[in-house]
């Protein structure tokens, strides 16, 4: 085999290969004898039949199959004996080839990146940690008792208000054809609820007992039943009651309907949850600062290749979202289409990068997610669908794409503990509120100062060795946001490092 290097330029390699025909000859043999024992002809016993006869029948079938066998073999001998390491599968391009001749093709890669991974016992962190107080506790109380709330009945003549609850029957008709669906008695109405379709409750409110109501109101153009999306509608509603809710009392026998043995152990479940949650949001918090600042100190080149494969995902995603009615903000807005896709191949080449960069320290320390990390991120998955577990746990086994959307985000977060275990962080006490506050939010006020002088951020040193695989993958919402979410999906760059 002859082998020819045409280009070494940064990441990318092209090489010219040839395969001499006695090669392929003898592979091609060595197959037709193995057909040999395995297949009938008329007239021949089990394995005698002659090889000129199974090249004639079978001859353009084994050879296309030890084509792609030598192709898939030399190019991996050749990326293996030069130590590269492929961020894609090869771009190969048969060049030349005739039946007993040489074959000759071409092949293009792009290599991962060499990383030198610095050291994270130099990292600085800061830790958000915050505190139930106990108003928190007693607006979750609040909550579960308006979800156990009774109503009576309102005695006086008064107008029906938002809040209130009606004993309504109606009958709703588009064109003066009733509809499926369109027709109820004895329904009990909370004005407020938004529970109906747009109008529908404002309409009804000022209304009072013993009456009856035209209500009119237009479908809303994505309503589930197309015969019905944006058509207009008219409802006879007569309203029957006018009720008050009832708030269930804040005790014991509260407490027991929702599983508890009493109030006391309610509060200290709802501290726990509180807790759980706020611990949650923390990590969060922490991690986006870890991943800023790794996105900071570490800068090498990317695939090209990886790099555009992520910003078609981030435009696709984006263009979904406009279509479903997505929202921009008016700075978003009033940039133009070239000017947006600028930003996200910025905001695709730092997902790459941070998913090569915590590639590179889950191989370099060995991190792997275990077949027990795996289980338990597949039931935890499966409980999200009451009665359909067997089946959500069947999809994952039997889908490898569906077992990666498992694994990925697992080791992405053994990753992430193994860094901040090696990092130095300080605990910083703040408030629920700040703790919960969109880190956007933060960032814009933060700017507000330097509005008028802007000095570039000064580049800080590359670090040196220590310490990921595969992280996981979140959409980008609206492009304002989507650079957040490059923190949570970097799974192209880690995926590349596994396939080297």
């Amino acid at each position: 085999m002859q082998v020819n290097e045409t280009k070494s330029e940064n990441l990318s390699r092209e090489f010219e290969i040839a395969i001499p025909a006695d090669q392929i000859e003898e592979r091609v043999l060595a197959r037709l004898k193995e057909l040999a024992k395995q297949v009938r002809l008329p007239g021949f016993r089990p394995g005698k039949a002659p090889v000129t006869l199974l090249r004639k029948q079978y001859g353009p079938n084994v050879m296309g199959e030890v084509l792609e066998q030598m192709v898939n073999e030399t190019s991996q001998n050749i990326m293996e004996e030069r130590g590269l390491r492929p961020a894609m599968q090869p771009q190969i391009e048969v060049t030349k080839f005739e039946d007993g001749s040489d074959l000759e093709y071409k092949m293009g890669i792009e290599i991962l990146p060499e990383i030198e991974l610095g050291d994270f016992s130099e990292l600085k962190l800061e830790r958000m940690v915050a505190e139930p107080k106990d108003e928190d506790i007693d607006g979750t109380l609040e909550r579960i008792s308006q979800a156990y709330k009774t109503a009576e009945p309102i005695k006086s003549k008064r107008a029906a208000k938002t809040g209130d609850i009606l004993v309504i029957d109606f009958l709703g008709s588009v064109d003066g054809e009733e509809f499926a669906g369109g027709k109820a008695e004895d329904y009990s109405l909370e004005l407020g609820s938004n529970s109906f379709i747009p109008g529908f409750e404002d309409q009804l409110v000022g209304a009072k007992a013993d009456t009856d109501v035209e209500v009119n109101v237009t479908f809303p153009e994505e309503y589930g039943s197309p015969e019905l999306a944006g058509k207009d509608a008219l409802f006879k509603v007569k309203v029957k009651e006018l009720q008050q809710p009832i708030p269930a009392p804040i005790d014991d026998e509260l407490a027991k309907k929702v599983g508890m043995d009493d109030l006391e152990a309610l509060k200290n479940q709802i501290r726990e949850d509180h807790v759980e949650q706020y611990k949650t949001f923390s990590r969060q918090r922490l991690k986006r600062v870890l991943l800023d600042d790794l996105s900071d100190q570490y800068d090498f080149e990317v695939p090209q290749g990886l790099t555009e494969r992520e910003f078609e995902s981030i435009w696709n995603q984006y263009e979904e979202h406009m279509k479903q009615g997505g929202e921009e903000d008016e700075e978003d807005a009033a940039k133009s289409e070239d000017e947006k896709k600028e930003e996200f191949r910025t905001i695709a080449e730092r997902r790459v990068r941070l998913g090569l960069l915590l590639a590179e320290v889950g191989r370099a320390n060995n991190l792997q997610v275990g077949q027990e990390d795996i289980n338990r991120g597949m039931m935890a998955e499966a409980q999200k669908y009451p009665g359909q577990e067997q089946a959500v746990l069947e999809y994952f086994r039997n889908n490898p794409e569906a077992m990666e959307s498992i694994s990925a985000p697992l080791f992405e977060e053994k990753v992430v503990d193994f860094i901040v275990e090696m990092a130095s962080v300080t605990d910083k006490p703040v408030s629920v509120e700040e703790l919960m506050r969109d880190p956007d939010e933060e960032a814009e006020e933060e700017e507000k100062p330097k509005a008028k002088a802007k000095k570039p951020a000064a580049k800080k040193p590359a670090a040196k060795k220590a310490a990921a695989k595969k992280p996981a993958a979140k959409k980008p919402a609206t492009k304002k946001k989507a650079e957040d979410k490059a923190d949570d999906k970097s799974e192209d760059g880690a995926e590349a490092a596994d396939e080297g």
